[in-house]
């Protein structure tokens, strides 16, 4: 099976590196890459947002399936393009991508198929926004309408800031503020028949503690020692397979990689939002759980036939991830700075703890930073403890001047706290 995986980030390359180790995989193609992916794919050029670019490469390729990453070429129909070219694809249409692409068309299908969330107003005036505001009261949450890349979203006790963040947006949407762990959960879809993965934990807040503004995403582990273990089959019946069976009734069949970010609430499970692909940097700890090779899940995915798959397969392991990121992250991010250790935490470390490129790019020999959030250490261990203990010793190998990350991924977890 020939292998097209559209995008350039952490979610990417641990896409490529298990479709890699995928015995039924003949060849795997990135676009556009980063400098990580180009170890275990071949990279190719392409406007990532540009669906006719996308399908006319995968014809050129031969791909018998396209894997389209991110969110901003889902939203923008890249995967119809290739459908249109008749070769299958892990990916949502355009309109059913509006679950990601539209907080307040979320919203809607939720209510639609009974789907638990927080209340909340769709504002589009600084009046509006204000009088939902004073409806909910502390701590306000503001929801960029838009896509965002993971920082549409402002959780604040200050007022000023919420109305500025509701203010700077075309429309948003404002809710009451959910209290509890947040957990998300993947599960893949045709459509029809739904399989959940494994539950992961991730870490939005930019500092230790959940201080500092939110990114996307600092770090994330699996599995969750602490919660319920009928958790997966009570969020499969409440939220994704109606959520899947209402975006069918409404002629917008969903398939591809729902995502349910879940907050479990003092009154139960409630869905924050969705995501129409795999998020990162979840999705670096929960397929390095996965046992069962990655290929033939996503195509049966892509062409109605998931009812047919066995059950998924998964080690007892653990796996962390920490995301190294870039000089004053989530602001403007410098880049340009060399990136040094890498080949160290493959001499040392591996197979237990690896390097999932972002934001990296070649310069000459060197690989340097090329964007906010660089790269992610990535490591399984038996216990939450072991997987800790050797993330963050493969990370002290890796010097990027000026970078930061969290010290405290999983440690709450990991402790039985």
């Amino acid at each position: 099976m020939k292998v097209l995986v559209i995008g350039s980030g952490a979610r990417e390359h641990a896409l490529c590196r298990s479709l890699s180790l995928d015995p039924d995989v003949s060849a795997l193609y990135c676009a556009p890459g980063n400098a990580g992916i180009a170890e275990v794919a071949e990279l190719h050029q392409v406007d990532a947002l540009d669906g006719a670019a996308v399908s006319a490469l995968a014809v050129e390729l031969g791909a018998d399936l396209v894997v389209v990453g991110p969110e901003a070429p889902l939203v923008a129909g890249v995967a119809d393009a290739v459908r249109e070219a008749g070769i299958p694809v892990f990916g949502p249409s355009k309109e059913a991508a509006q679950l990601e692409g539209s907080k307040a068309f979320a919203k809607a299908v939720m209510a639609g198929a009974e789907v638990p969330t927080a209340r909340s107003y769709v504002c589009t005036t600084p009046a509006e926004a204000a009088e939902a505001l004073d409806a909910f009261g502390t701590p306000y949450v503001v929801k960029d309408d838009g896509l965002a890349a993971g920082k549409g979203v402002v959780v604040t006790d200050d007022l000023d800031a919420a109305k500025a963040h509701a203010n700077a947006c075309e429309r948003v949407v404002i809710e009451e503020f959910l209290d509890g762990p947040e957990v998300s959960l993947f599960a893949i879809t045709d459509g029809d028949t739904v399989l959940p993965l494994q539950p992961a934990q991730d870490f939005k807040r930019a500092l230790d503690g959940d201080e500092g503004p939110n990114t996307g995403g600092m770090g994330a582990y699996s599995p969750l020692p602490w919660a319920d273990p009928k958790l997966v089959d009570e969020v499969m019946q409440t939220v994704l397979q109606p959520t899947v069976d209402e975006m069918r009734r409404r002629g917008t069949p969903f398939s591809g990689l729902l995502y349910a970010g879940l907050a479990i609430t003092s009154r139960g499970v409630r869905v924050i939002e969705f995501n129409a692909r795999f998020g990162d940097p979840e999705t670096q700890v929960v397929l390095a759980r996965l046992k069962t090779p990655l290929a033939g899940i996503l195509m049966a995915a892509a062409t109605g036939n998931l009812a047919d798959l066995p059950p998924l397969r998964w080690s007892d392991e653990a796996a962390v991830t920490v995301v190294v990121a870039s000089h004053n992250y989530p602001g403007t991010p410098r880049t340009g700075d060399p990136i040094t250790g890498l080949d160290e935490v493959a001499a040392q470390d591996a197979p237990h703890a690896y390097v999932l490129h972002a934001g990296t790019r070649r310069d000459g020999d060197a690989v340097v930073s090329a964007g906010g959030r660089v790269l992610s250490v990535t490591a399984v261990g038996e216990d939450l403890t072991e997987a800790r203990d050797r993330a963050y010793r493969a990370l002290a190998r890796v010097n990027l001047d000026g970078s930061q990350h969290r010290t405290d991924i999983a440690a709450k977890a990991a402790s039985g706290a």
